[in-house]
């Protein structure tokens, strides 16, 4: 399993390095510094604008007029983001050029906002927190807008514009992604700490994927990995994220922990589940149904972490 996975992007690679081996750190900056130069982090990186963004502008590719079957995946914001996920070291010149670049030039389509000031949807911002923080952006303002902006259940929702008073699975988890990587790039504060654990209290209270009504199933695609997962929620993307944050697993995890147990296939890998509808650079994995070694590298980091510590 370990060999098929090194057999992949050195994207994957160095992180299965880091995660699944017992690789040197040495070992795992070298792996870890291919992604600037080879692979889809390369290709990614040669596909920016001279201005330093992608596809011309912030959440839309500049020439986006609706219609569309899905929302582009290919300007800055899911770039960035992919990026990140990628692990472009971010004292590369690469990455540094690029935040510059995107820092001067970036402006967000709602009312031209600078891009790392953020835009008015939490969604948007906490995405846009967790690639700035990462790359070593100044973000703090918009960490502040999005603690007030926390809704009395814990969590937070993109519609609260329109009137909702409810948080969503899929706004939480972008905004707690967010805050983890704003704590672990500033160390944070008391403020940030706070609103992080309420909004993994929301998440906790409904198991990772159910109605807090009723037990159900909240959405029947939570229960599906995909990846590049973008702005949309699903349990390993949730799992994944708890894993990262240091803590201990949680009883109330474990439902979601049986479900990327049941996803394994005989062969020990998981397939891709879903491919979030709209245009892309260019495919980063199979068909729907294939094994991906991006979801087995998270399925497998995760459960190693819910088998030694739970």
């Amino acid at each position: 399993m370990i060999d098929w996975l090194l057999e992949g992007d050195p994207a994957i690679g160095w992180q299965v390095l880091r995660d699944l081996t017992s690789a040197s750190p040495d070992e795992v900056a070298g792996a870890r510094a291919r992604v600037e130069h080879e692979g889809w982090g390369a290709r990614l990186l040669a596909l920016e604008d001279p201005d330093g963004l992608w596809a011309g502008g912030a959440c839309f590719p500049a020439s986006y007029t609706g219609g569309d079957l899905g929302q582009p995946w290919t300007a800055t914001m899911h770039t960035l983001q992919t990026l990140q996920l990628f692990g472009l070291d971010p004292t590369s010149p690469s990455a540094r050029r690029a935040i510059a670049l995107i820092a001067a030039n970036g402006r967000w389509e709602h009312e031209g906002q600078p891009y790392f000031d953020g835009e008015v949807e939490p969604c948007i911002n906490g995405r846009t927190v967790e690639a700035g923080a990462y790359f070593g952006a100044d973000v703090a303002a918009i960490v502040e807008r999005m603690i007030a902006e926390q809704l009395d259940d814990g969590g937070w929702n993109c519609a609260v514009e329109i009137g909702s008073t409810r948080s969503s699975f899929d706004t939480t988890i972008n905004v707690l992604d967010g805050l983890l990587e704003f704590e672990r790039a500033t160390g944070g504060t008391t403020d940030v700490r706070t609103a992080r654990r309420a909004g993994e209290e929301y998440l906790l209270e409904r198991d990772l994927f159910r109605r807090k009504s009723t037990g159900e199933v909240a959405v029947p695609a939570y229960l599906d990995f995909a990846f590049p997962y973008y702005w949309h929620y699903d349990v390993l993307r949730a799992l994944d994220y708890f894993r990262r944050s240091g803590v201990d697993p949680d009883p109330r995890m474990s439902d979601a922990v049986s479900v990327v147990r049941s996803k394994r296939q005989p062969d020990g890998r998981w397939p891709l589940d879903r491919i979030h509808p709209g245009q892309v650079h260019f495919e980063l994995e199979g068909d729907v149904g294939t094994p991906s070694r991006w979801n087995t590298l998270r399925a497998l980091r995760v459960l190693q972490w819910w088998d030694r510590t739970a």
